[in-house]
């Protein structure tokens, strides 16, 4: 780097390279590729260093909660790099985000590289000419008091984890992880299904009609009321399934109480009784911040949280929004009238309220330290403008921002609600109890669409599906209608409803919600959703998250014995304690001290808790009753069922057998009723059934059913002491180099050879004959004629054959034992496309992709099933059957694919052995370390 230069230090690569476009040649733009250094697992410490304090967290509690950081291996080189620039610059810029992780970063690079030369933090919002030349006219130092709520933070987040995790090993099972957010967004999901396994369906009826006046103009509208009565809905029961208290007084239509009001009133004459005319206005939504663009992303391009970040990411990167981690609504004064006048271009000035929109916090914890998330500069450029510059998924997202941005400065959608009441005499001979019926209908009309035309929201899925039948048909034009005048019912129709348990939680829902209870923050959102569907907590069912077993166990036990770390208004106030560190209102060693180790107060601390445990009950823990006397069990290879044996017989041990039965693993949380408790007790009595003996091996063939289905499989018994002897001592002695013999391994245990019933098979059915066909699969059909095997083989996804690597679906089971030779040949003799496999029919189809608008298919591949647009290629995840998967699933992982980008090639690594580095502790240096200087 030549003398006189200036080096400025971003986090990507991507966002160095839109930076450098706008500096000039006097600027050299690196990036640090995010952190440089973390703490270390405690297994990768120095060896000298692990039985010190350091030991167990990375952390010294003891000595003011001191962090010992490690560069990592893959950042190494990174800073040997970022070093040998500096020496050759005059000054340095630290233009990390501007947010806490942004401030980590910064000072991390700062303590590490030691610069000798004026160092300057930078930041800005948006990455265009204007935003980077009003970033270096402010210049300023690293806010110590921001790095400090981070580190607090992370040392927080890893005292959380490393003492709870471990109970959970012990308790529940090994592999698991608690945190500080993911464990509360667990509770959430958990408690949801909860409330959908306790709810209790009710029944209700209610007419819909359509009525005509004189002139001929129709309209539809729903009862209301019978005899002055009002009719109930769905919002007038509760969870058991029965009339609210304060709801007594409503009528419930049972289905003979409807069908013969229908009956008697179809045909009749109706009078209107009340026309009622309302004024209409509705306001545009503030710009977005970090949860209400992942909650639309949700709703209206179907994007994981996940995809929207990443996709979010590139176009911040890319200079085409502005920094898309924020709870801020503020929109600065550039991007007011940017957005005013793009309005006024576009929509007409009439479309334009004389004065700009402000909005306030959404929540009283909003940092406001960025603007909205808005397209960047001090012009705005449309979606057309900017499309051919995008990716699909990127110019979805970036005109979902623009919408929503400039619809925000414009005027208020307007009209007028219309709502009518009409009363009709039921007719007798038709056995009605009832004799008035009331009727109501009402309908919107918008007579200016303000901010409509540039923007409307879409409702969450769960808040689609209301269980209420009085929805009384908005958004319609109802004819001119007179109190007094008559109509004529038409179609007088009976139906009947069932009240819907609370809705699961969709990605879009439980952001909204975490906002609501303000815990997390924007930047913990996406990742949160993330950790608890990787770790297995949460799966997804469509757009719905539903809980695992596991899930059930573990919230459990932090209920039981760590109830204020999942409670969520503790949870909320340790984000707030955290703000008030980043602004230098609490010392961070003073609140890790009282959470550690406990307040003056007496308030316990999480080191006393967890000393002060006693006893857990792993099986109680690991339990939920099911219906009387039957308990589900979360064991070591998954849920089972669990209720002592009807016939009251005893173990050798003189306690009560236990009947046992598996849970499918598609089968939900709340589907698990009685009824199908039962029925799967019944399936599992036929499991173990012994079915014969192989006549080859002389093993015993038996049929069980797994937590995959229904399987046979052969019974290899476990070879005896003196078989073992035997076995040993006729082996070779093998001797270390100091002449002492080395042990004999014991012989491994043969794996039995299994294979899946067919369909059309069952356990209690399934005869010796059959399950010999299947464990002789895959069966050689014959050779073809280029003297390759062609074999018949049952999948994953079906029965297919297979030659080499060229694989083609079977029609039906039966194929794998009686295809011909030749009638494979004929198979493998239908033409190939491209000179590669004859196409195969897809295993599964979900129609257009939204962002691609190409057709969606699973087929079945070299490596396994995948998921394709025709352009973008996707494995079928193992956690997932061909069954269970849904198009939005499809959809979803084909758009985490686009977002992940080409998968970039990795030069050979070298195969010799370097002597491993010491890695020195990099403590943080006293006093005003954390500052960068700016020396003149």
């Amino acid at each position: 780097m030549p003398a006189g230069k200036k080096l400025v230090i971003v986090e990507s690569p991507a966002k160095s390279r839109s930076i450098a476009k706008y500096l000039g040649d006097d600027f050299i733009v690196d990036a640090s590729a995010g952190h440089i250094r973390d703490l270390p697992q405690p297994s990768d410490l120095p060896q000298d260093m692990k039985k010190g304090p350091f030991g167990k967290f990375a952390v010294d509690p003891e000595n003011g909660f001191e962090p010992y950081y490690v560069i990592s291996d893959s950042k190494k080189s990174k800073v040997r790099e970022l070093k040998q620039q500096l020496k050759q610059a005059d000054e340095l810029y630290l233009a990390t985000d501007a947010d806490r992780e942004g401030e980590a970063i910064a000072w991390h690079l700062y303590e590490v590289l030691k610069p000798k030369v004026p160092t300057y933090r930078l930041t800005f919002t948006e990455i265009t000419k204007e935003g980077i030349s009003r970033a270096m006219e402010n210049l300023r130092e690293i806010n110590t008091h921001v790095v400090d709520a981070q580190e607090t933070r992370r040392i927080l987040d890893r005292l959380f984890g490393y003492e709870i995790s471990p109970v959970l090993w012990r308790k529940v099972g090994k592999g698991l992880s608690a945190g500080r957010v993911q464990s509360v967004a667990t509770r959430m999901v958990v408690e949801r299904e909860r409330e959908r396994m306790a709810f209790i369906k009710a029944s209700y009826w209610d007419l819909s009609g359509t009525f005509s006046t004189d002139g001929g103009e129709t309209f539809a509208a729903k009862l209301n009321a019978v005899d002055g009565a009002r009719i109930a809905t769905g919002s007038d029961f509760d969870d058991r399934g029965e009339l609210k208290k304060s709801r007594k007084d409503v009528v419930v239509l049972s289905e003979d109480d409807a069908k013969s009001l229908a009956e008697s009133l179809t045909g009749t004459r109706f009078g209107v009784d009340s026309v009622e005319e309302k004024p209409y206005s509705r306001r545009p939504q503030p710009p977005f911040t970090t949860s209400t663009l992942q909650q639309d992303a949700a709703r209206r391009l179907r994007f994981s949280s996940r995809v929207t970040m990443q996709v979010a990411q590139r176009l911040y990167e890319n200079g085409y929004i502005t920094y898309m981690r924020t709870d801020s609504t503020t929109l600065s004064n550039e991007a007011l009238n940017a957005a005013r006048k793009q309005a006024t271009e576009l929509y007409g000035g009439e479309s334009v309220p004389a004065s700009p929109r402000v909005y306030g916090k959404r929540s009283q914890t909003a940092q406001e330290a960025h603007e909205a998330i808005r397209p960047a500069g001090d012009s705005f450029r449309t979606p057309r403008q900017v499309k051919n510059e995008l990716s699909a998924d990127e110019f979805r997202l970036y005109e979902l921002i623009w919408k929503r941005t400039v619809a925000s400065q414009m005027e208020d959608a307007k009209g007028f609600t219309a709502s009518v009441r009409l009363t009709g005499t039921a007719a007798d001979g038709h056995g009605s109890k009832y004799r008035e019926a009331t009727f109501a209908a009402s309908g919107t009309v918008i007579t200016f669409p303000g901010f409509l035309q540039a923007y409307e929201e879409v409702a969450d899925d769960a808040e689609k599906k209301s269980d209420d039948a009085d929805s009384r048909g908005g958004n319609k034009r109802l004819p001119k209608l007179e109190e007094g005048e008559n109509l004529t019912s038409e179609d007088i129709e009976a139906k009947g409803h069932e009240t819907s348990p609370p809705p699961r939680f969709t990605e879009a829902s439980i952001v909204a919600e975490l906002e609501k209870r303000e815990i997390g923050r924007p930047s913990t959102y996406a990742p949160t959703i993330s950790t608890i569907m990787d770790r297995g907590y949460v799966t997804k069912r469509g757009s719905a998250l539903v809980p695992s077993w596991t899930a059930f166990s573990v919230i459990r036990l932090l209920e039981e014995h760590f109830g204020q770390y999942v409670d969520y208004d503790f949870t909320a106030r340790l984000e707030g304690d955290l703000d008030q560190i980043a602004r230098g209102e609490v010392e961070r060693e003073a609140w890790l001290q009282e959470f550690y180790f406990g307040a003056s107060t007496g308030e316990e601390g999480l080191k006393a808790v967890v000393d002060n445990l006693g006893e857990i009950d792993a099986r109680a823990i690991n339990s939920i009753e099911i219906a009387p006397g039957v308990n589900l069990r979360v064991g070591r290879y998954g849920p089972y069922l669990e209720r002592p044996n009807a016939d009251g017989e005893a173990d050798e041990n003189g306690e009560l057998k236990m009947e046992r039965a598996n849970i499918p693993e598609d089968l939900a949380p709340d589907e698990l009723t009685a009824a199908k408790a039962e029925e799967l007790f019944e399936q599992a009595q036929h499991s173990g059934r012994v079915l014969g003996t192989d006549p080859e091996t002389g093993r015993e063939i038996v049929a069980k059913d797994g937590r995959f289905g229904p399987y046979v499989t052969e019974v290899i018994e476990e070879m005896t002491e003196e078989e073992i002897q035997a076995y040993l001592d006729a082996q070779p002695t093998e001797y270390y180099k100091n002449g002492n013999p080395k042990p004999k391994k014991k012989p491994k245990q043969p794996k039995p050879c299994t294979a899946s019933l067919l369909k059309s098979m069952s356990l209690e059915t399934v005869t010796l004959q059959e399950a010999l066909q299947l464990l002789s699969l895959p069966r050689v059909v014959g050779t073809d004629d280029d003297g390759e095997e062609i074999t018949a083989q049952n999948g994953r996804f079906g029965p297919y054959l297979k030659k080499g690597s060229d694989s083609r679906s079977l029609e039906s089971e039966e194929q794998l034992f009686t295809i011909t030779l030749d009638e494979a040949k004929k198979i493998y003799a239908q033409p190939k496309q491209r000179g590669r496999a004859a196409a195969k029919p897809p295993l599964a189809e979900f129609g257009t992709d939204p962002t691609t608008e190409k057709p969606v298919v699973v087929k079945d591949g070299r490596f396994g099933p995948y998921i394709t647009d025709g352009e973008t290629n996707v494995t079928v995840p193992r956690s997932m059957t061909l069954e269970a998967l849904t198009p939005e699933q499809a959809f979803s992982l084909l758009a985490e694919k686009r977002a992940k980008g080409p998968v970039k090639k990795t030069a050979a690594k070298s195969t010799a052995r370097k002597t491993p580095a010491k890695k020195a502790p990099a403590k943080k240096t006293a006093g005003g370390a954390k500052k960068a200087a700016s020396k003149a």
